[in-house]
């Protein structure tokens, strides 16, 4: 998985966090994280294509969050950076090499090895699906009850 994904998610908590009524700069969240804008910008593209920040152009532009974070699962956030392709891509090798002499028939049922990957990558999705970017802002307010308040200040002063 991309960095993508992470800097994606830190961006919505941050984007809730700030509490801003106009659109939020990717050089602004950028700086907050010591990331590259452009590169951000990439990934705050994806969110607004999935439908999950908006942007507004020009000079008082940025980015804000399209619905609240109750509304956006941490699968919502894989998919738009990530797409909704499976993770894990069968390339059929056990039909090369030594496998060009099995029959036909010792191929018609599916890859084992696609199987199982294929069991884990449904549950790893619907674990993600199941968890809001709210219930991510939880713990971390939990773990930090003032996180909230710093970064309003860091992003005050800066």
């Amino acid at each position: 998985m991309s960095e993508g994904v992470e800097w994606a998610a830190h961006c919505c908590l941050l984007l809730d966090w700030m509490g801003e009524d106009r659109p939020v700069s990717t050089t602004r969240l950028a700086a907050g994280f010591e990331l590259p804008p452009p590169y951000l910008n990439k990934q705050l593209q994806a969110l607004v294509k999935a439908g999950i920040a908006t942007s507004t152009p020009g000079a008082r532009g940025g980015f804000r969050l399209a619905r609240p974070l109750e509304k956006i699962t941490m699968m919502d956030i894989v998919a738009a950076i990530e797409g909704p392709e499976d993770a894990f891509q069968c390339t059929e090798i056990r039909r090369r090499g030594a496998g060009t002499e099995s029959p036909a028939s010792a191929f018609e049922g599916r890859c084992s090895v696609s199987t199982a990957m294929r069991k884990a990558e449904l549950a790893w999705r619907k674990a993600l699906a199941e968890q809001t970017l709210a219930d991510v802002r939880a713990g971390a307010e939990r773990a930090s009850p003032r996180l909230p308040q710093l970064i309003r200040a860091w992003y005050a002063r800066h």
